[in-house]
């Protein structure tokens, strides 16, 4: 798909709302219970930037930007603040935060994931949007300077190691991380009444699939 390599600005994400999304497929039986069952492997992630805007100035780039990606036609990067790095929300990043694979001697691709734990349920989560800069790899505990030993394409969310890791270590990696969306309208309404009586335009955006 279309997609541009550039980030919404932050200060306008930030007071933003949003979150995951489910699909989920209900069937109530004729005994009362239920059959429950998702077509998605994973969320889709909404958010409304509308609520991030303060001023007439953050209305002219909000508009700038949305006639760079021609409405809904091109993607870009969204900083979700309540979920943006592979630490605890209140932690530091580092190496060894993730665990994106295990060696076998052969492979040098690994994609970064993030990995939600509630009880004994896991779910893992395919990263193909980090941030450059902020990416920190590390085998079997031991730290990997990036270039000499590995590069990121941070346009798919991949890493690729000079030299394939060993059997059996583990590759672990610590980065920051935006979200792949689009507009999820064809029009942006503002009014200066809007803002004097206080009330933010609903500006839409709706993650999408790489």
């Amino acid at each position: 798909m279309s997609f541009h390599e550039v980030r919404f600005p932050t200060n306008l994400s930030f007071g933003s709302v949003g979150g995951p999304e489910r699909r989920t497929e209900i069937v109530t039986l004729a005994n009362g219970f239920e059959e429950r069952n998702t077509p998605w492997a994973h969320a889709r992630r909404r958010y409304d930037a509308g609520l991030g805007l303060r001023n007439l100035d953050d209305v002219e780039v909000l508009i700038a930007f949305f006639e760079g990606r021609q409405g809904q036609v091109f993607g870009f990067r969204w900083k979700d603040w309540s979920d943006y790095k592979s630490s605890s929300a209140s932690g530091t990043v580092g190496p060894e935060d993730q665990v994106i694979g295990v060696g076998d001697g052969v492979t040098r691709d690994f994609s970064l994931v993030k990995t939600y734990a509630s009880g004994a349920q896991r779910y893992v989560r395919p990263i193909s949007k980090p941030v450059a800069g902020t990416v920190s790899v590390a085998v079997s505990g031991v730290v990997k300077a990036e270039t000499a030993h590995w590069t990121l394409d941070s346009a798919k969310g991949s890493i690729r190691f000079t030299n394939p890791p060993e059997i059996g270590v583990a590759v672990t990696a610590g980065f920051e991380f935006d979200v792949p969306v689009r507009f999820d309208t064809d029009r942006i309404q503002t009014s200066v009444a809007s803002f004097q009586a206080g009330d933010a335009p609903s500006v839409p955006v709706v993650e999408v699939r790489l």
